[in-house]
Parts: structure tokens; sequence; C-alpha cells
């Protein structure tokens, strides 16, 4: 059961800086008065009522925090405390402040797959302990793998936002089609039962992208990326590709399988040889190969100027939303008064799908 504590949160919190907002919230800077440690704090407004369009239902929070609740590893976004008002919940979790993986391998001028290895080995140790949990993200992307902190010799990675995440039930079959479009797996798409190992597709996807910069499955729009996905239409192009070791393509190819049951696990993944070389040669190989930086480059600025786009696109249909409604609101103010004058005197299957699956980062 996840623990809520009815504590006002600004008598043991020190509320600090806005870090982020968000549709349904804000996170800001907070420092517990007792000790004077940094932390933030997650600040979501709840649905007031059944027929309430703004703000979260208080059950979606209470999955993810019951999850979180269960996790404790230093690879995961800590939650140290959760506090409940009739109108918010807050989150005080972990002060992340190193920005994204992505971002701060993006600032090198390059990089080996030995030294990539080192931060995908913290994912897969992070993952495999959330699976051992019975536990399934179904969101990992660039996004939500971030870093401590840039400025440490061997920064910590961690894995956040637990929105989508599922803990299973022996016996128990899970069906989504939540998550981004070019990292999901073909059993999302499907819309097909559920397993911890649509995390490890998604792991391929990311050191695929990671290596060579370029995306497996993108598509010029969503539909056609499903499409590739579920077609399993990728290939290694010898021109993205021409740095990476074989072992590494083995890798991804043991993670892009379409059955789920026949992809590596976590655990596995951590004793592949690309990972765990057996030999002095495949050491020597992967220590020869490294990662297409320059492309690398290409696909983060593109990837981070699709997210502003995507905010700003956000804010512009907010802004006409709440000037349609206040047009509204306006005639039907001026129909109440005429009144009162008046008394004195498609649906395509991936269309569907792009509907429902979360906005493509």
């Amino acid at each position: 059961m996840a623990v809520f504590k009815v504590d006002n949160v600004e008598d043991l919190y020190e509320i600090g800086e806005v870090l982020g907002s968000g549709h349904f919230g804000q996170v800001r800077e907070v420092r517990e008065r007792a000790t004077g440690i940094p932390w933030a704090g997650k600040f979501l407004k709840l649905k007031r009522g059944v027929g309430s369009r703004l703000g979260l239902e208080r059950k979606s929070v209470e999955k993810e925090v019951e999850i979180l609740q269960s996790l404790q590893h230093q690879n995961i976004m800590a939650l140290k405390d959760v506090f409940e008002s009739r109108a918010e919940v807050v989150l005080i979790i972990e002060l992340i402040r190193g920005g994204e993986l992505f971002d701060f391998i993006a600032e090198k001028e390059s990089l080996t797959e030995t030294e990539a290895i080192e931060f995908l080995m913290q994912i897969l140790e992070g993952v495999s302990y959330m699976h051992s949990k019975h536990v399934g993200h179904f969101d990992l992307k660039p996004e939500n793998i971030m870093l401590s902190d840039k400025q440490a010799p061997n920064p910590d990675i961690k894995i956040i936002d637990f929105g989508m995440a599922h803990c299973f039930i022996q016996g128990e079959e899970y069906k989504s089609m939540g998550g981004t479009p070019q990292y999901i797996a073909p059993e999302i798409i499907n819309f097909e039962p559920l397993s911890t190992a649509a995390d490890m597709w998604s792991i391929g996807v990311i050191t695929y992208i990671l290596l060579s910069g370029l995306s497996p499955f993108q598509g010029e729009t969503d539909e056609e990326t499903l499409k590739n996905i579920v077609a399993m239409n990728y290939e290694f192009e010898p021109h993205y590709f021409s740095r990476t070791s074989s072992m590494a393509k083995d890798f991804i190819q043991k993670l892009l399988l379409k059955d789920q049951r026949e992809r590596m696990t976590a655990e596995e993944c951590l004793i592949h040889p690309w990972i765990k070389p057996l030999t002095r040669t495949q050491m020597a190989k992967r220590n020869r190969s490294s990662i297409n930086m320059k492309n690398f480059k290409k696909f983060n600025a593109k990837r981070k100027w699709k997210m502003s786009y995507n905010m700003v696109s956000a804010c512009n249909r907010l802004c006409k939303l709440k000037l349609v409604c206040k047009t509204k609101a306006l005639e039907q103010q001026e129909l109440r008064e005429c009144e009162s004058d008046q008394e004195d005197t498609e649906t395509k299957t991936a269309s569907l799908l792009r509907r429902r699956l979360s906005s493509s980062s």
C-alpha cells in the first residue's frame, strides 16, 4: 500500500524555486528543515470530483507512489516522502541535477564503446533490480535516463518517471497501449499481454541510437514508425555503423526480437560478451570501436528541438483553447442577456494507436 502523510509539507520542508512545470503541476526545489538536505518536490494537482477534467486521478498517483516506495536502488530515482491534502499530492524525490544522459554524451568530442558501456551497465543494473521486483517501466527513453551530477568523476545514472510503470502480480494478464512510438515494443502496438521484456526492447532501441545516432524504426510519421516496428523493419546501415563492433550489433539483435520470450533479460545483458568481455581479443575489439559522435550530436539536437517544438505547440493549443472558452463564455453571456430581454419583452487502427499512445519524443 502507498503511504501518504497528512502533515503540512511546509512544516517539514522549505519550498524553493520552480525547477519545471507541466499540465498537472510543478517541480520545485525543497530543503528538509531538520537536515538542510535539498530535495525536489513534485506538486501534483488532484481531480476534485468524478466529472473534473483538471488534475490527476488519485489512483494513478497511488500506483506510482507504491512502485517508487518499493524500489530502492542507486540507479533509480529515490522517493523520500509523500504528502497529501484535499487538492494536491506532493512527492519529495531525489534532486537530480545532472541533466539527461544523451545531452551529457553529446557534449563530448568522442566516446569509445567501452566508455558508453559504463553508462549502459548502470541502466541495466537499475532495470535488472526493477524487474527482480516484478516492475516494468514501460517508458524507457533518453528523456527518462538522467545523471545525478554531471560534474562528478563517475556520475550515477538515474532512471526517472514511473508514471506508466506497472507491478506484475503472478497469474495476471496486463495490456497497455502507452509509451513513446519509436521506443515501444511490437507487443504494445498489437495490444498483446505484456511482460518486463518490453523494457528490454526499449534498451535495444536506445543502444542502437547511442552507437549510431540513428533511430532504428523512426518513420516520417508515428503511423509509419509503428508499422516499421511491427514489420521489424530495421538494419545496420554501414554508413552509420562503420565503427561499431560486431559484438555490439549482436547485443542489439538479441534485444530487438519480435518474440518477447526470446529477448535477453537485463541479467543476461550484463553478462553478454559486449558488456562483459570473456577474452582479451573481445576487450581489444570493444576498445577500438567508437560511437558515431557526429551523427549522434545531430540526432540529439533534433530530439531537443522536437521537444521544444512540442512544448511550444502545446502552449499555443492551450492559449487557443482558453481563447475559445472565453469567446464561448461571452457568447453564452450575451445569449443569456438576450433571453432575459426577450423574457422581459474516424476510426483507423493506426489513428487509434496514435491517439492512445503518448506524444512522441
